[in-house]
């Protein structure tokens, strides 16, 4: 059975579109999706369903969140295929260390990472910002508060995609991986 990624825009920093985790899991499984597992607080869950199309899977979970937990957010679901080919297509390599410190935006569509390409006139060195097809990467060794590209991904500029840090890319896959095994 297909697996997806579920990554919800915005959830639990600061007092506002407050999810907790096992909402999350039971309101996915109320939309029918099996094997839910969530990781971390910050609107990250695995599943798998029948249905084969992540933007369905998108509207449905957006719809879910509003009618029962009263949230409006940006929900963006990638299949597990997507999410390694954007793991194996990772254009700048970070070590270990800064992987806290290399963001990957996330978006529904091509279209919506081709809107960042402004962004990267903000980008200062030793800062790299690189948008492919399957997402937007960001590497900002002298810390994300320091960024301009990182406020603008995290601000309004960035209200079309999801950020996550790389740590949380892997350990999404690997969840992604084992589930799909």
């Amino acid at each position: 059975m297909p697996r997806f990624v579920v990554l919800l825009r915005g959830v639990n920093v600061g007092k506002g579109n407050r999810v907790a985790m096992t909402d999350l899991k039971s309101l996915l499984q109320g939309l029918g999706y099996t094997d839910v597992e969530t990781l971390l607080n910050s609107g990250n869950a695995v599943f798998s369903s029948t249905g084969r199309s992540a933007t369905k899977h998108a509207a449905a979970i957006a719809g879910g969140l509003q009618r029962e937990r009263s949230v409006s957010t940006l929900v963006i679901v990638k299949t597990a295929g997507d999410l390694a080919a954007i793991v194996e297509g990772n254009p700048i390599s970070p070590p270990e260390s800064e992987h806290s410190r290399f963001l990957v935006a996330f978006a529904p569509g091509e279209a919506e990472l081709q809107g960042l390409a402004p962004l990267q006139t903000l980008a200062q060195l030793p800062e790299r910002f690189v948008i492919t097809r399957e997402a937007a990467f960001l590497h900002c060794p002298g810390g994300l508060l320091e960024s301009k590209v990182g406020k603008a991904l995290l601000g309004t500029a960035g209200k079309c995609v999801t950020t996550r840090n790389w740590a949380t890319v892997l350990k999404l896959h690997a969840l992604a991986s084992a589930s799909a095994a």
